[in-house]
């Protein structure tokens, strides 16, 4: 019986994170159709900034399913460029007979229907447009563009965590809710999305990363667990992040 006992340990352990969300009111439900898709004014205004911005957002995904995760992107704008261009993942495209990879512009920074985004990487200045131009063609290359599973990947965590290892400029730490991040196909080890370490994965669902930027984290069933020494943070399943640094404190201008 000790192995029952045991099991269900893991289980609240895994669980409990989403259930408080739940309980919490942190998850958003009802019309999607009516809820907010405005800009969360996170962005810098392209009329008048001039220098070249890249963004990197996630939110909470809509209804009972944000209890456990988020859904990311990647806005950039070049310099000089009058609007953003907005690179992600839209699972329901598959069901039109669309590519998921959707590549266009628009608000760079949504409210992901009803769920404000949480600005997780920026980069600005001289050198960010030799970037953009690596984070298009990684984004072009994403290997699953007619392939879509919410739980455990490939998804629009999958394809951020894709573009990420491509141009480790970016130096992006996606939090434990980015369900999808760790998934790498028929491969067992792979870099980290920060390119800062290495990760060891079985289809997404069970694995292990140890990085500089990412920290120490563990994925049981999708649901990671984990500790970031660099900002004194821990990871846990649904509640996300907890660090006496905010993560975006760490965004260095230029690239550098």
């Amino acid at each position: 019986m000790r192995w029952v006992k045991r099991t269900l340990l893991v289980l609240i352990a895994l669980l409990a994170g989403p259930v408080m969300m739940l309980a919490g009111g942190d998850v958003l439900g009802g019309d999607w159709r009516r809820a907010s898709r405005e800009s969360a004014n996170i962005a810098p205004d392209p009329a008048t900034t001039t220098e070249a911005v890249v963004h990197i957002y996630g939110a909470r995904t809509y209804s009972w399913r944000g209890a456990f995760g988020v859904h990311t992107w990647i806005s950039v704008k070049p310099a000089g460029a009058p609007t953003y261009t907005i690179y992600e993942v839209i699972g329901w495209r598959k069901r039109w007979g669309n590519s998921v990879l959707a590549i266009h512009n628009g608000i760079p920074d949504r409210y992901w229907f009803g769920n404000k985004p949480e600005l997780l990487a920026e980069l600005r200045g001289d050198d960010v447009d030799a970037i953009i131009k690596k984070i298009d063609a990684a984004a072009r290359a994403y290997p699953w563009q007619d392939d879509y599973t919410v739980y455990p990947g490939p998804n629009s965590n999958t394809f951020t965590a894709w573009v990420a290892k491509a141009v480790p400029e970016l130096r992006l730490d996606l939090p434990p809710t980015a369900i999808g991040k760790d998934y790498l196909g028929d491969s067992l080890v792979g870099r980290a999305p920060s390119g800062t370490g290495y990760q060891f994965s079985v289809m997404g669902l069970f694995g292990i990363m140890a990085a500089v930027e990412e920290g120490l984290e563990v994925n049981i069933i999708g649901l990671t667990f984990g500790i970031d020494p660099m900002s004194l943070a821990v990871k846990l399943p649904g509640i996300g992040r907890l660090g006496l640094i905010p993560q975006v404190s760490r965004v260095k201008e230029g690239g550098g």
